[in-house]
């Protein structure tokens, strides 16, 4: 069974109390004693710092990634995932910390926007008709083109990863259209998406650090692997988050 968002969220939060509760081997006073550890941000040159495997360009201001082709066929709701996610319907996993991938986004001033949630009718509960107000530059401080890297003929080649993912009701490869950095939700000092493993969604939910913005976002029967342009799965590829540029 399918959840809508916003049964993803109260499942994430319910699992994230879950998880948080299995991790407190010690009593309450000991735990209160050890936060979390934060990431640690390491300068590599000029222009580029690395966050754990994650790599950001303060010139650029690209965020790139390790990654492996987790899917050849079927359908997705997910771009990408930690391979403790829902590596069933996601194109790519990664061991990187949905953290640190979010440390590196707001280093290089990417503005989290709301606007593609839809207002809870009440804390927790049904979500409304209604979708979250955002001032526009909010809005254009959040927009992302996202690109994967891989080794073609023994070249290194860059494509958007639209052209990975198929349209099955156009019949066509996804639109080349920008995705929405969210930053989603803490709880109870947890950053969700760590817990959930969901790092970029297509079809839409606030526990992903980004979501695509393109129409039927919300339809989780319409988007499949391009299976001719995907190469073998386990290959080795880079995802790269990037400035949005309109096409």
């Amino acid at each position: 069974m399918k959840l809508s968002p916003s049964g993803r969220l109260s499942a994430a939060l319910a699992l994230a109390g879950l998880c948080l509760t299995a991790a407190v081997s010690q009593s309450a006073e000991e735990a209160a004693e050890a936060p979390p550890e934060k990431p640690k941000v390491e300068r590599l040159d000029e222009n580029r710092l690395r966050v754990g495997d994650v790599i950001l360009n303060q010139k650029t201001r690209e965020v790139s990634f390790p990654a492996l082709v987790n899917m050849r066929e079927g359908l997705l709701e997910f771009l990408v995932v930690h391979e403790h996610g829902a590596i069933h319907e996601a194109l790519f996993r990664t061991k990187c910390s949905p953290t640190d991938i979010n440390v590196a986004l707001t280093l290089l001033r990417y503005k989290p926007s709301k606007e593609l949630y839809r207002i809870p009718e009440k804390p927790g509960g049904r979500l409304s008709d209604r979708f979250y107000e955002v001032p526009e530059e909010s809005r254009l401080a959040s927009r992302i083109g996202v690109f994967v890297e891989h080794e073609k003929d023994g070249e290194k080649v860059r494509v958007p990863v639209s052209e990975w993912i198929r349209d099955d009701k156009a019949k066509k490869a996804m639109p080349p259209t920008h995705w929405v950095y969210g930053g989603s939700e803490f709880y109870r000092g947890t950053f969700i998406p760590e817990t959930t493993g969901e790092i970029a969604a297509i079809f839409i939910t606030n526990t992903a650090l980004l979501n695509f913005a393109g129409t039927d976002n919300l339809d989780d029967e319409v988007w499949t692997v391009m299976t001719s342009q995907v190469p073998e799965i386990e290959t080795k590829v880079t995802l790269v988050f990037a400035p949005y540029k309109e096409p």
